[in-house]
């Protein structure tokens, strides 16, 4: 089962006999991970699994489910506003990434290589273990600050700060603990966090958001509460050649990914005034080839499309990002964005500020 058919079958969109059937599993199979995860945060919670410390100050952007919450745009967007004040490093567990310091984006994919390119300057520790990570952050470059890219559930490292992705389109995974639903953890969890920044505002309704914000207060009152938008900022093509985004209005596109919210990438391609007139989705973390790439082209062609558009993630994620000429005629691009604050931004800056008091 692929990742967009596991999405409408937790999400009950699909009622079939079967179907029902195989929530009801999930269910029992959700019932047991469930008393997992607590007994494991109630063993840290207790000091009866030991929580390290960093000789820096950490601050972990995280959430509580699967999928894309806007975690890395966030981590980006936190990290431009430390590097001018301290050394700052990115730890990062690096999926399908193999660790190369040295040469900074060689051998990175996905999230990795996305943060690299954005964040010049920073050092990008990749190491599945955060506590490892951290260490070598510290004696190796000098970091200072180190921003733990999804970090809410790796709690050996201590943090100074825990802010949290909500994803307003499908805040909590459809209610539901993995593999039922898409939580990583009780929604309970969030009492550990400092605050939240609900990502996509802009796909959903002021009373779907007050409504999310208040739910938000009664599991954390204490908690701080901003809102984002994953804003387009241009699409770039191969050889870092840049369309603005009102030359996309009324092209014809065909759009492909493999994101853990394939649904607001569409919507925002249609946003764009685009037409979009076909569409491949792929499972999260999809390591590309260039036979793949080719059938892409061949169905983008064959419907006559005028530009074949991706995420960044996907883009690192695939051969595109070694190439050097476009295909001719309809060519591959990627839609760059970056997270704006609309709401709740000066409370964040607050908080990173008197999360770095007295550490740099």
């Amino acid at each position: 089962m692929n990742q967009d058919s596991f999405r409408r079958l937790v999400s009950g969109e699909r009622c079939s006999l079967g179907a029902v059937l195989l929530r009801f599993l999930l269910g029992i199979a959700s019932q047991v991970y469930s008393i997992v995860i607590t007994g494991r945060n109630f063993l840290y919670s207790n000091g009866l699994l030991k929580i390290h410390h960093a000789d820096a100050a950490v601050i972990s952007v995280g959430n509580i489910t699967t999928g894309g919450t806007g975690k890395t745009p966030l981590v980006i967007r936190l990290c431009k506003q430390i590097m001018s004040n301290s050394q700052c490093a990115i730890l990062t567990r690096g999926y399908k990434a193999t660790k190369n310091l040295k040469l900074r984006t060689q051998n990175y994919e996905n999230e990795p290589a996305i943060l690299a390119e954005s964040c010049p300057g920073i050092q990008v520790v990749v190491n599945p273990d955060r506590v490892a990570g951290a260490a070598e952050a510290v004696s190796t470059f000098g970091a200072k600050v180190l921003i733990m890219d999804d970090g809410f559930q790796h709690r050996r490292l201590a943090r100074d700060l825990d802010i949290v992705t909500i994803d307003a389109t499908v805040p909590f995974g459809y209610g539901k603990l993995l593999p039922a639903g898409l939580l990583r953890e009780p929604v309970a969890a969030l009492k550990r966090a400092d605050a939240a920044v609900i990502t996509r505002s802009d796909q959903s309704t002021e009373a779907e958001l007050t409504q999310l914000e208040d739910k938000l207060q009664q599991i954390n009152p204490e908690m701080v509460i901003a809102r984002s938008i994953h804003a387009p900022v241009c699409v770039k093509s191969i050889g870092n050649g840049e369309i603005a985004l009102e030359e996309l209005k009324s092209k014809k596109i065909f759009a492909f990914c493999g994101i853990g919210n394939p649904d607001a990438f569409f919507k925002t391609v249609k946003e764009l005034g685009t037409k979009l007139i076909g569409s491949k989705i792929y499972n999260d973390h999809y390591h590309y080839t260039d036979d793949c790439l080719a059938d892409i082209y061949e169905q983008a062609k064959h419907i006559k499309a005028d530009l074949i558009l991706t995420t960044q993630k996907d883009w690192f994620s695939s051969p595109l990002s070694a190439k050097t000429n476009a295909n001719d005629g309809v060519f591959f691009a990627y839609l760059a964005i970056e997270l704006k604050f609309v709401s709740g931004e000066d409370k964040i800056t607050q908080l990173i500020e008197d999360a770095l008091a007295g550490k740099i």
